[in-house]
């Protein structure tokens, strides 16, 4: 008895870091991964860039960024597997196309315009740009093609960000990034490589809950310690490191598409010890590429201006006005937690606490709401407040 006892609790142990954003499907590490570009591999491609977000000094290995994007473009028997471990960390690649143009793709996705969860809704509760070295700085409101003979366009920065409750556990995360932009033409082709690096332990994971279907991006976030899971909600744990590189490529022809490629290497778990796996990266991959894809190809998703337009009109509100609106948005997912038995009567009636909640949270987290009803999904919110600005002039 005590032996089975011990088994499920190790695996109730190991599910804890299957991670919202980065979990994936489990193969053996392409150990070499040649390039076909010289002889430098794919993993020294992505730690020379990962490098130079860390020390822009270091300055940008043209090479590098050649080795990764005809990696991605090279045909390949299988769209996902393990990477070699680097700097402790286990890693993962996960490729799939989005049909979209490069333009297109750039305005929803890398705009000041835009917050980064209208197209990661699965993956971030939200995310804070800022400038190299902290100050209040934004992405570009819009970014020109780079011409066949130009030089690369490199943007540095810092970001905040905060992921969605893990399938399995519920558990999520807050933790600055480090991160770099590089936008260029590769053989007639538009690019954009996204590094990423963590810059220290995230905060202690937290009680999150998926309410309903992943799929409908209702989720609640109770701020306390530990996990939602039966048995575990003592567990404090960290993600201790995470480095990315994501290289998004326009179809040179029909049909229009963007090819994307992302290496992911992450550590997570707790007591210095790492739980995660490659599988774990690759299922978190598959959650972002099914949800950001749907959203993308979605003949209902409101004109880039439209979705800009709402943002701005909830940023300009006075401090007072979205307050109100983000404390009804946060009543109501403890209403629906409570309802569908997720939560407690006691916790649901706990005093709402939003001590310390940006404006720009506030905004990104009610882009949500706006982006469901946009869609035709549901939100709790949806009865009790406007999230409609007035029309466009």
């Amino acid at each position: 008895f005590r032996h089975m006892k011990y088994r499920q609790y190790l695996s109730c142990v190991i599910s804890l870091i299957v991670l919202l954003s980065l979990s994936f499907l489990f193969f053996r590490p392409s150990a070499a991964l040649s390039s076909g570009n010289g002889q430098m591999s794919v993993n020294d491609a992505v730690m020379r860039l990962v490098r130079f977000c860390t020390d822009p000094k270091t300055g940008l290995d043209e090479r590098s960024v050649a080795v990764l994007v005809d990696h991605v473009l090279a045909p390949k028997q299988r769209k996902e597997y393990a990477l070699p471990n680097s700097m402790e960390c286990p890693g993962a690649y996960y490729e799939f196309d989005t049909k979209i143009t490069f333009p297109r793709f750039m305005e929803y996705s890398y705009s000041s315009l835009v917050p980064s969860i209208v197209t990661r809704p699965s993956s971030l509760r939200y995310s804070l740009w800022r400038g190299p070295r902290g100050e209040v700085q934004k992405l570009p409101v819009s970014w020109k093609a780079v011409p066949a003979s130009g030089n690369p366009v490199v943007l540095h920065g810092l970001q905040h960000d905060s992921n969605t409750p893990d399938l399995t556990t519920g558990v999520y995360y807050e933790y600055d990034l480090k991160r770099t932009l590089i936008l260029l033409n590769h053989r007639g082709r538009q690019v954009l490589v996204s590094v990423s690096k963590q810059t220290s332990p995230s905060n202690v994971g937290e009680k999150g809950v998926i309410l309903g279907n992943d799929s409908d991006w209702h989720y609640y976030y109770s701020g306390k310690p530990g996990s939602a899971k039966a048995g575990l909600g003592w567990v404090k744990s960290y993600i201790y490191d995470y480095f990315s590189v994501g290289v998004y490529v326009e179809s040179g022809s029909a049909p229009v598409m963007v090819k994307t490629g992302v290496f992911q290497w992450i550590k997570a778990g707790w007591s210095g010890i790492n739980f995660v796996q490659p599988k774990h990266i690759i299922e978190g991959q598959k959650r972002f590429a099914r949800n950001s894809r749907g959203i993308l190809e979605s003949p209902r998703l409101p004109d880039p201006a439209q979705m800009a337009s709402v943002y701005q009109w909830l940023i300009n509100m006075s401090s007072s006005d979205i307050t109100s609106k983000y404390a009804s948005l946060q009543q109501a997912k403890r209403t629906f937690a409570l309802k569908s038995g997720k939560i407690s009567r006691s916790e649901a009636e706990e005093p709402l606490s939003l001590a310390g909640t940006s404006k720009e949270q506030m905004a990104e987290e009610l882009m949500l709401e706006y982006l469901k009803l946009a869609l035709g999904k549901q939100t709790p919110v949806g009865r009790y407040l406007s999230l409609l600005p007035p029309p466009l002039s």
